[in-house]
C-alpha cells in the first residue's frame, strides 16, 4: 500500500486528470449508447409462468400479459357512459391521435370486438403498448401521449394510464440530492471545515458517476430494472462517503500529529486505506450472494450495486489521496469557526471519545443486563418478520393521486379488483387437434370456482403457432386482488387440480398459467425457496473473513449471531410499516401489501457487508489494545472510545442517504431504503454501543481463542489502525520510518 500511495502522490495531477477524463468519457458514452430498462421481470423461465410467457413471445404475443392500459371512466351523470355518442367520438379521436403519435405505439380498439366495457357502461379498458427503445425514447412517447390526453379534455370523462411510466415523478436525482445534502451537513458538523466535508462528497460523486454510466451501458446486454440506477447511486454514495470519511479523518489526524502532507497521505492510506479496500471487497463479496437467486433480476441488481460500490471504492483509494496530496493543510480551510472554537485545537474532536469510554464501562459493570436489554429489543422488533410475505408492489400500493392508482381504482370499480391482475392461460396443442371441447370444459370448470369473478373467464382465442403446435390463450379475472392470498391459492388450485382434472391424463393439450400476477407469485416463491441458501452462503463468507481478520473463532460466531438478530429486527420494521401498514402514510405508501421479493435479499447482503466494516473497525481496535495490555475490560472501553466518533458519523450519513430512498415513488425502493436505514441505525447503536461491549465483557479473554490446528490459515488484515510504519518527514526532506506509537483512548499518539 505504501508503494502504491507514493505513486499516487508523485502522479497526483495525472490521477486527477485521468479521473476527470474517465468521468467525462463515461457520461458521454452513456448518453449516446445507454440501453433500455424494463419494468417486467416475471418471465423467469425456471417457473411455469416464465415458460408460458416465453411461449407467448415466440408466438408473437409477448405483450399479452404485460401491456399497459388506457382506462376511460365516464361520470355517472353522462347518459350511456362511455357509449354516449359524444364520448365515443371524443375517445375514438383520442385513441387515433395516440396511434399516430408514434409508429411504435400500439393501441387497442375501445369499441371493437372484444372491447372491455364495464357492465354499467361507465368504464372501459383499452390496451396500450409503448414499444421498445431506450428509456429516454420511451419516456418521450409517454410525455407525448400525456399531452394528447391532457389536451383532449373530454367533459365528464377521466383518462388514466396503468403503466407506471405515466406517473408524475420528481426530477431524476432529487432524492439522491437530498441524501447528499444531509450527508454534507453531518460532515460539516463532524469536520468543521467546508473543504474537509466536501472531499468525501466529491470522491463519492466521481465514483458513482462512473459506476452509473457503466450500468447504463450494461443495459444493452442484459435486462435491467428501471429502478436499478437508484440502487447504484444510493449504495455508491452511502458507501463512498463512508469510506472517504475514514481516510480524510486519518489524514487530518496525521497533520495534527505533525506529519507533512505527503506523510499524512501515506499514513492515512496505510492505516485507513487498506481497511477501506477490505471493507469494500467484503461488501462486494456479500453482494455476489444475490446471484444465488438466479433469473434476470438477481444478477442485474448485483451488477447495479457493485457498479456503484466499486466505483466509489476505487475513487476513495485513488482520486481521494491525490486530492489530499494537492490540498494538504488547506483541508481545514473554510472552517466553521463556532465549531472550531467549541472543539479546541484538535480538529477531529467533534464527538468526544470520552463519553463512549464511560458508557462502555457502565455497560461492562452489568454485562448481562446489557445483553438481555439488547436481545429483548431486537427480538421484539423481529416479531413482525415471522409474518413476512413476499410478492410484488402494484398500482394499488401507490399514492392516491398517481394516475396508475386512479386507473387501478377505476378498474376495480368497473370490473372487480381481480381485473387489475388477470391470469393468462396459455394452451398448446398439436396442429390438427380440436381443442374446443376440452378447453370449453376447462372454461366452465374455472368459471365455477368461487374465487373467480363472475363472467371473468374469456373463451380460448388462437394467437399463433410455435414448433408446429397451435397456441391459444384464455383470460381469467380472480375475484380477489393480485396481492391477496386467495389469488395465490387460486393459481395453485388451477395448476394442481382444475386444469389436470379438466383435461384428463391422456390429453395432448397442455395449459399453463401466466400473467403479471402469476409471474410475480412464482418469482416470490422461488426467491423465498432460495433465500435461506443465500443467507447461509453470505453468513459463511462473513464468518470466514472475520476468522481470517481476527484469528478468532468466538468473535466471528458472535458477529454472525448478532447480525441475524439485527437483520431480523430490520425485517420486522419493514413488515410492520409496508406489509401491516403501520405509519405507511409517512412514506407516501397507499394500501399495505407484501414485501417485494427482491428486497429482503438485497437488504440482507448490503447490511451484512456494511456491518462487517463496523465490526472490523471496532473489534480490531479492541483486539489491538488487548494485545498491548492484556486487560480485556479496559481494551473494550478504549476500543469503543476510539471508534465512536467515526462510527457515529458514518452511521448518521448512511441513515440519511438510505432514507432518501423512502421518498422515491417506487414502493420497493422505499422498502429497501427504510430497511437499510433501520439496519444501519440498529448496528451502530444497539449492537455497537450495547451488545458488543456486553458480550465481549462476558467472554473476556475467550474472545480471542483460536485453535492451534488452524494456525496455517492466512491472515487478512482489515484493521483500521495497526502496528505499521509511521512515515514522517525530516527538515531536509528525507523520510524516516519508525514503528507507530500506541494510541490512547481518544486516538492520540502516546509519546
Amino acid at each position: 500500500m505504501d508503494r502504491y500511495t507514493s505513486f499516487i502522490i508523485r502522479r497526483r495531477w495525472l490521477v486527477i486528470g485521468t479521473w476527470i477524463a474517465v468521468l467525462i468519457a463515461a457520461i458521454a458514452a452513456a448518453a449516446m449508447w445507454a440501453g433500455p430498462t424494463t419494468t417486467a421481470f416475471t418471465n423467469d423461465t425456471r417457473t411455469e409462468s416464465g415458460k408460458a410467457g416465453e411461449l407467448l413471445e415466440r408466438a408473437g404475443q409477448g405483450d399479452q400479459a404485460t401491456a399497459g392500459q388506457i382506462v376511460i371512466a365516464a361520470s355517472k351523470d353522462i347518459p350511456g357512459g362511455v357509449r354516449n355518442a359524444e364520448v365515443t367520438q371524443a375517445v375514438e379521436g383520442l385513441v387515433g391521435e395516440i396511434r399516430s403519435s408514434s409508429s411504435d405505439v400500439t393501441v387497442g380498439d375501445p369499441y371493437g370486438q372484444g372491447a372491455q366495457i364495464s357492465p354499467d357502461g361507465r368504464i372501459s379498458i383499452t390496451s396500450l403498448d409503448l414499444g421498445t427503445g431506450t428509456d429516454s425514447v420511451v419516456q418521450d412517447r409517454v410525455d407525448t401521449i400525456k399531452e394528447i390526453a391532457d389536451s383532449a379534455d373530454i367533459p365528464g370523462v377521466a383518462v388514466e394510464f396503468s403503466d407506471p411510466r405515466f406517473d408524475e415523478v420528481p426530477p431524476s436525482g432529487t432524492s439522491e440530492g437530498i441524501g447528499v445534502l444531509l450527508a454534507l451537513i453531518i460532515l460539516l458538523i463532524a469536520f468543521g471545515s467546508v473543504i474537509a466535508a466536501g472531499l468525501p462528497i466529491l470522491s463519492a460523486l466521481f465514483g458513482v458517476g462512473v459506476g452509473a454510466s457503466v450500468l447504463f451501458l450494461f443495459q444493452n446486454v442484459m435486462n435491467v430494472p428501471n429502478f436499478a440506477i437508484s440502487v447504484t447511486m444510493i449504495l455508491g454514495i452511502g458507501v463512498g462517503i463512508d469510506y472517504a470519511l475514514l481516510i480524510v479523518t486519518r489524514f487530518r489526524s496525521g497533520l495534527h500529529e505533525g506529519l507533512d502532507t505527503d506523510a499524512a497521505v501515506r499514513t492515512a492510506m496505510l492505516r485507513a486505506g487498506r481497511s477501506v479496500v477490505f471493507a469494500g471487497c467484503t461488501v462486494i463479496i456479500a453482494m455476489c450472494g444475490i446471484l444465488i437467486s438466479g433469473g434476470d433480476l438477481g444478477p442485474s441488481l448485483t451488477f447495479a450495486a457493485i457498479a456503484g460500490i466499486l466505483g466509489t471504492l476505487i475513487a476513495s483509494v485513488s482520486l481521494l489521496p491525490a486530492l489530499l496530496s494537492v490540498i494538504g493543510t488547506r483541508v481545514n480551510s473554510l472552517s466553521l469557526h463556532w465549531l472550531r472554537k467549541r472543539r479546541g485545537k484538535d480538529p477531529d474532536k467533534a464527538l468526544e471519545g470520552v463519553w463512549a469510554s464511560k458508557w462502555s464501562r457502565r455497560i461492562q459493570q452489568r454485562p448481562w443486563v446489557g445483553v438481555a436489554t439488547a436481545v429483548l429489543i431486537l427480538v421484539i422488533l423481529s416479531i413482525p418478520a415471522f409474518s413476512l410475505r413476499l410478492g410484488f408492489s402494484d398500482a394499488g400500493n401507490r399514492s392516491t393521486d398517481a394516475t396508475t392508482r386512479v386507473a387501478y381504482d377505476y378498474v376495480t370499480e368497473g370490473f372487480g379488483v381481480g381485473a387489475n391482475g388477470p391470469l393468462v392461460l396459455v394452451a398448446e396443442y398439436p396442429d390438427g387437434t380440436d381443442p374446443q371441447a376440452a378447453l370449453g370444459t376447462l372454461q366452465q370448470r374455472i368459471q365455477s370456482d368461487p374465487d373467480v369473478a363472475q363472467g371473468g373467464v374469456t373463451p380460448p382465442i388462437p394467437v399463433g403457432q410455435v414448433d408446429g403446435n397451435q397456441i391459444a390463450v384464455m383470460s381469467v379475472n380472480p375475484a380477489t386482488g393480485p396481492q391477496d392470498e386467495a389469488t395465490t391459492e387460486l393459481i395453485e388450485r388451477l395448476r394442481s387440480e382444475v386444469i389436470p382434472d379438466s383435461l384428463g391424463p391422456d390429453s395432448d393439450i397442455s395449459v399453463s398459467v401466466t400473467g403479471i400476477t402469476a409471474g410475480a407469485i412464482d418469482y416470490a416463491d422461488i426467491t423465498l425457496e432460495l433465500l435461506p441458501w443465500t443467507i447461509a452462503a453470505v453468513l459463511a463468507a462473513a464468518f470466514v473473513l472475520l476468522v481470517l481478520a481476527f484469528r478468532s473463532i468466538v468473535v466471528p460466531v458472535k458477529a454472525v449471531i448478532v447480525n441475524v438478530l439485527s437483520l431480523g429486527a430490520a425485517y420486522g420494521v419493514i413488515v410492520a410499516i409496508f406489509q401491516w401498514g403501520w405509519a405507511g402514510s409517512l412514506f407516501g405508501v397507499g394500501r399495505a401489501g407484501p414485501i417485494d421479493a427482491w428486497v429482503p435479499i438485497m437488504l440482507f447482503v448490503t447490511a451484512i457487508g456494511l456491518s462487517m466494516d463496523y465490526e472490523v473497525f471496532l473489534v480490531s481496535r479492541i483486539k489491538e489494545r488487548f494485545e498491548r495490555t492484556g486487560d480485556a475490560t479496559t481494551s473494550v472501553a478504549e476500543g469503543l472510545a476510539s471508534t465512536a466518533r467515526v462510527i457515529t458519523c458514518a452511521a448518521l450519513i448512511m441513515v440519511c442517504v438510505f432514507l432518501s430512498l423512502a421518498f422515491m415513488p417506487d414502493r420497493s425502493l422505499k422498502i429497501l431504503g427504510v430497511g437499510l436505514a433501520v439496519a444501519v441505525f440498529i448496528d451502530a447503536s444497539i449492537v455497537r454501543l450495547l451488545l458488543v461491549p456486553s458480550t465481549m465483557e462476558i467472554l473476556g479473554k475467550a474472545n480471542w481463542w483460536f485453535p492451534s490446528w488452524l494456525s496455517w490459515l492466512p491472515r487478512v488484515d482489515g484493521s483500521h489502525d495497526d502496528d505499521i510504519p509511521d512515515v514522517r518527514s525530516n527538515d531536509d526532506g528525507s523520510r524516516d520510518t519508525a514503528p507507530s506509537a500506541p494510541a490512547d483512548a481518544e486516538g492520540k499518539l502516546v509519546k
